[in-house]
């Protein structure tokens, strides 16, 4: 149908029914369960201490990230912290505020528990952990009340933009009973990228909490794709997101004026695929640091030792730049001409491959070397 441009797709007529063109997505749904089957493959080649690491580094990233896009700025080790504690492994002990375990705990939940039915129950709970710490909302675990407009606004307070208003609060029992019916619905795994999308954008639409609705609605799409596969994904989505956070933001609103989705799911859908690779390069770089180390175990001083742990602990990005010698000696409290004889016999033996020279020379681990030489 048209899009009527004073409406919101809450207030015409077919809504909640959300139609699309499923011939335009069968190529994503194809390849989001084709790189499922990489992850498992992939996954199968870590170790247990290997798959804790990076359950701790993939869900920590999601909880900083999920709350970046909100612009709420955590602590990414304390996140990490935190998750590693509710998986019951060993952390560093340090303060957790309440805003980062409150997210991790819904996001561990998530993983834990996404193939159980949803209900109002559960989404209270996923709020009252999302606001956790916080003194400003009204309502917490439960669904925002009273009279006001729930709207998102930008622009001065005398003449704001209204980017999106949701349903009003006397709508929501009616919306909310029919959204976890239409959820609780058996998954196919066939149309689990247009399920999640779906699932998204409908909890958006009605955003029925004072607050936290964005990353609950993140939380659910994780849910419903993990339903899909029969198991959780672990894929970076909010990393994905937050890189295209404009665009997200774009494909949200255009969506909020329709109930003819297939632009959403197409951009949804390919923020799915990308946070795939995002985390089978995770996946990769973890089995790659393992052999690496195993295959320069016994060559290496503790000096180079500590600063090849140092670097690894950096993940994917690694040190921006690459490593130098002012790195190494921060890293191990060397003399300058004990870093460069160090880095000289990391690059000969062929850990570190090297770029530049003198003062500009900097380092990089090399995960493809497959000889192990030794002194």
């Amino acid at each position: 149908m048209p899009v009527s441009l004073t409406a919101w797709n809450w207030q015409l007529p077919d809504w909640p029914e959300l139609a699309y063109q499923e011939a335009e997505l069968e190529a994503m749904e194809a390849a989001f369960l084709h790189k499922a089957g990489i992850h498992v493959g992939a996954f199968s080649h870590l170790n247990d201490d290997e798959r804790d690491e990076l359950r701790a580094d993939l869900l920590s990233d999601e909880a900083f990230l999920s709350s970046k896009i909100e612009g709420e700025i955590l602590d990414r080790d304390s996140l990490q912290s935190s998750i590693r504690k509710l998986f019951g492994l060993s952390g560093d002990g340090r303060r957790v505020s309440p805003a980062e375990r409150g997210i991790s705990e819904l996001l561990v939940d998530v993983y834990r528990h996404f193939d159980r039915p949803l209900d109002h129950g559960t989404l209270y709970k996923w709020h009252g952990m999302v606001a956790r710490g916080r003194w400003d909302l009204e309502t917490v675990g439960a669904y925002r009340r009273g009279n006001e407009p729930m709207r998102i606004v930008s622009g001065p307070v005398h003449e704001p933009v209204v980017h999106f208003e949701a349903p009003p609060a006397d709508r929501l029992e009616v919306e909310m009973n029919a959204f976890l019916e239409w959820f609780n619905r058996p998954a196919r795994p066939s149309g689990g990228l247009a399920r999640a999308g779906i699932a998204h954008l409908r909890f958006e639409s009605i955003h029925p909490f004072e607050d936290g609705n964005g990353r609950i609605g993140r939380a659910l799409a994780e849910m419903a794709l993990s339903q899909a596969l029969g198991s959780p994904t672990l894929i970076a989505l909010s990393t994905v997101l937050e890189k295209n956070r404009r665009h997200y933001y774009e494909a949200l609103g255009r969506a909020s004026r329709t109930n003819e989705v297939t632009p959403w799911l197409g951009f949804f859908g390919r923020m799915v695929l990308e946070a795939q690779d995002h985390s089978l390069a995770q996946i990769e770089f973890l089995v790659g640091k393992a052999r690496f180390f195993d295959r320069y175990r016994g060559t290496l001083n503790t000096r180079q030792e500590k600063a090849l742990v140092r670097m690894f602990r950096e993940g994917l990005s690694g040190f921006t730049g690459g490593l130098s010698a002012g790195n190494y000696i921060r890293i191990t409290g060397c003399s300058p001409a004990t870093a460069t004889r160090d880095l000289a016999e990391l690059a000969a033996m062929g850990a570190l491959l090297k770029q530049g020279e003198l003062k500009h020379a900097r380092y990089f681990p090399n995960l493809l070397e497959r000889r192990a030489h030794r002194r």
